[in-house]
């Protein structure tokens, strides 16, 4: 029964200390904001859509004691598949980068170390909002401060295996919730 009882004492006050961390670990933006309609900048340029198919600019603080490495995901809940839709999985990004700028991806301007992983588009990077006419769906940006340096992945793996990989080393995540429907 004490073992019991000091197993609870260790789980909440470790939930606690999880929850007063996540306050300070926040993901921000110059081109994006919670709950705002994308602009056509980060539309993608395809599947019916016409955007400039950029990715946003991100900027990030308050990283968990222990982050190792960041990882990047865009993600559409929305999407008519069943499984959702990824629009970007970037990984390995140094624990000393805070920031993206502007159109990193695909543009060379990617942190040293990161890979980018291909979107459900079936191209590698960022692929932006495109969803079916008449629908509005959610775009969800999210931060990942991760407790490895490195995610071991085959070449070319699915955003699923990626998905799972970051999801089993977060320590903790922010994210940016934006909207979009044409």
């Amino acid at each position: 029964m004490l073992k019991t009882a000091s197993l609870i004492g260790l789980l909440v006050a470790a939930t606690m200390g999880t929850t007063a961390s996540a306050q300070d670990f926040k993901l921000s933006s110059t081109s994006i904001a919670e709950g705002a309609q994308l602009g056509s900048t980060f539309v993608f340029k395809g599947f019916g859509c016409d955007g400039g198919n950029l990715s946003p600019q991100l900027s990030w603080s308050g990283a968990p004691e222990g982050t190792k490495s960041f990882a990047i995901t865009a993600y559409d809940p929305d999407a008519p598949t069943g499984s959702g839709w990824w629009h970007w999985n970037a990984v390995n990004i140094p624990s000393s980068v805070n920031s993206l700028e502007l159109g990193a991806s695909g543009s060379g301007k990617m942190p040293a170390g990161t890979v980018e992983i291909t979107n459900d588009y079936g191209v590698t990077g960022f692929g932006g909002a495109c969803p079916p006419p008449g629908q509005v769906h959610r775009y969800v940006f999210t931060v990942h401060a991760l407790a490895t340096e490195r995610l071991e992945l085959p070449k070319n793996p699915s955003n699923a295996l990626a998905g799972f990989m970051i999801g089993v080393n977060t320590i903790q995540s922010a994210r940016i919730t934006a909207v979009f429907n044409r």
